[in-house]
């Protein structure tokens, strides 16, 4: 039975999300008639009649069981149902918009493998010279840590506005796909080549290597098998970057307005025509897991014979010590975070006493927004609503990674689904949910940030268990509920602790990034995100409007590379 029980797992949290989605007319709490009268025509006082016309029309009348059994009979024979706003089948669309978000992150992942094999290409040349392969990661780290909404509108203002080379939005060539494939391809070519870097460096340090040099392998040769023993270990990886993109390019879809199922289930939830949302995220959900089927099934080829005779070589690397003055960055990095806050704390970020983007001055160091009101005090009093929430949403991952990690084998399903879903993803749940808010967005984060934390301490538990005085405590008489406390929570906590402090700048991004489509705090909150899109309409006649709240989300992501690169050597 205990065998049964991963497979198990990952079937009940897959059906428990299909319900979800099925039910979220009615978990919304919104009448959905009224929203779909206010849509199609402007009325805000319909009689109950109408109301009970159009919920008979939707099959809203029937209740959540019965709507739930006719959604799943619908969608076995391929329908998804009609929109509730244009009353058009959502499949077809869907579809449509699925082939344009699927070209764009084909673009995106060539991107992203251009971008891995430069970073990776030093280490490979070192190792096939004889040197030393240890490399510090620092520019494929920092370009990990660019959230793709930070550098769509980043390179919308420099290649777009000021340098006029590529059309800012659009998609009716091959010029309209180049920014937004190199917006979200970077980020996720510098997490691939950051890991094919580390996999290189270590294969080099197997003995294979050594007899193969003997031998008088060509360096090609012993380069493409390099290749090929480091690319299994990533496969599951790799998935995981193609799925992160399928988040990712619900905002560049949205900077660069780009019909795809990105933009299209943020438009379904903006309108709050559920059934085209339930389409959407259905699709985006079955393309994430396809996708790490299919990256698993890539690395047992791979991997070939040598996974089940148990022959795979083991290597052994030793960690550079660690250089004091790398502490520079993220120390510097507070201090200028620190400098913005206490300028423009006490200034108020809500008055219009500007004019207009008015351009900086001494009184007025960042300018004007769109309205009038001063960016430098919106800015520093966003940092504290992003990272104040995004600390909330560290300390509840947290414990809920803890408390589901210490049942590895009963949490493998609810851990695996949950990686594979971006934070964007939840979010459109949420909000199909609860409306748009600064609350919903901590859920939503707060719903995926879990599970990597969850993952680290499952594979701590693992360890410990197999531990002699942890496996002797039940013959000596000490149950689980006097062990756990005693023996495993002591041993867990403090690596988990620091594993969820260095995640704490992603979550501040990830919420920024929520704020910036519009799934996070409503206006006029002055949050990161919601800031940065506030000026993008303006980014023709101020684009410093723009650049401020994309350098200060920048600090963000270099405190956060600085304090991964401290802890990883």
């Amino acid at each position: 039975m205990s065998s049964l029980l991963p497979a198990l797992s990952r079937g009940v949290t897959l059906l428990a999300v299909m319900v979800l989605i099925a039910l979220l007319p009615w978990i919304s709490g919104r009448d959905p008639a009224a929203s779909i009268l206010r849509a199609r025509m402007g009325d805000q006082n319909p009689s109950p009649e109408t109301l009970a016309a159009i919920r008979e029309q939707l099959g809203l009348a029937l209740g959540p069981v019965e709507h739930l059994q006719r959604w799943f009979v619908n969608l076995l024979h391929g329908d998804l149902g009609h929109s509730w706003i244009s009353g058009a089948p959502i499949l077809p669309g869907m579809i449509k918009a699925l082939g344009v978000s699927l070209t764009l992150m084909s673009a995106a992942f060539t991107v992203a493998l251009v971008t891995a094999a430069l970073l990776c290409w030093p280490t490979l040349r070192r190792g096939l010279n004889g040197q030393d392969t240890r490399s510090s990661g620092l520019l494929a780290a920092s370009l990990t840590a660019m959230p793709e909404f930070m550098l769509s509108a980043l390179f919308l203002v420099v290649f777009s506005v000021w340098l006029d080379w590529f059309p800012p939005y659009g998609w009716q060539g091959a010029m309209h796909i180049v920014l937004p494939a190199f917006a979200l391809g970077l980020p996720g070519g510098g997490l691939l080549g950051r890991l094919l870097t580390n996999a290189v460096a270590a294969t080099f340090h197997e003995r294979w290597i050594a007899t193969w040099a003997v031998a008088r392998f060509t360096r090609a040769q012993i380069a493409r098998a390099v290749l090929r023993r480091s690319l299994p270990a990533l496969m599951p990886q790799i998935g995981m970057i193609i799925v992160a993109m399928t988040g990712g390019a619900i905002a560049v879809e949205q900077v660069f307005s780009i019909p795809g199922l990105g933009r299209a289930v943020l438009g379904a939830a903006s309108a709050q025509d559920l059934p085209a949302l339930q389409g959407g995220i259905l699709i985006l959900l079955l393309n994430a897991l396809a996708i790490g089927v299919i990256a698993n099934l890539v690395r047992v080829a791979l991997l070939g014979r040598a996974l089940g005779l148990g022959a795979l070589p083991v290597a052994t690397i030793a960690p550079r010590p660690l250089n004091r003055r790398l502490w520079i960055v993220p120390v510097l990095v507070l201090v200028l975070l620190v400098m913005l806050v206490a300028l423009g704390l006490p200034r108020d970020p809500f008055t219009s006493s500007y004019l207009r983007l008015q351009p900086p001055s001494i009184a007025l160091p960042l300018g004007a927004d769109g309205l009038g009101r001063d960016v430098l005090a919106r800015i520093a009093h966003g940092a504290l609503s992003t990272i104040g929430m995004a600390v909330v949403v560290t300390l509840i991952s947290l414990v809920i990674g803890l408390a589901v990690g210490l049942m590895p084998r009963l949490a493998i399903g609810p851990i695996e689904i949950t990686k594979a879903t971006p934070p964007t993803i939840a979010a459109l749940i949420v909000v199909a949910a609860m409306g748009p808010s600064a609350m919903g967005a901590v859920i939503a984060v707060t719903s995926v940030a879990w599970a990597p934390l969850a993952a680290h301490t499952a594979a701590l538990v693992s360890e410990i268990r197999a531990q002699p005085h942890v496996r002797i405590a039940p013959i000596l008489g000490v149950g689980a509920l006097r062990l756990i406390p005693r023996s495993i929570l002591p041993a867990i906590f403090w690596p988990v602790l620091r594993h969820a402090m260095l995640r704490l700048p992603g979550n501040a991004l990830a919420l920024a990034a929520l704020g910036f489509l519009g799934l996070g705090p409503r206006p006029p909150s002055p949050e990161w995100g919601l800031i940065l899109a506030d000026a993008l309409p303006y980014v023709e006649r101020a684009p410093l409007a723009v650049i401020m709240p994309v350098l200060a989300l920048a600090l963000m992501s270099i405190l956060g590379v600085s304090l991964a690169s401290l802890t990883r050597r």
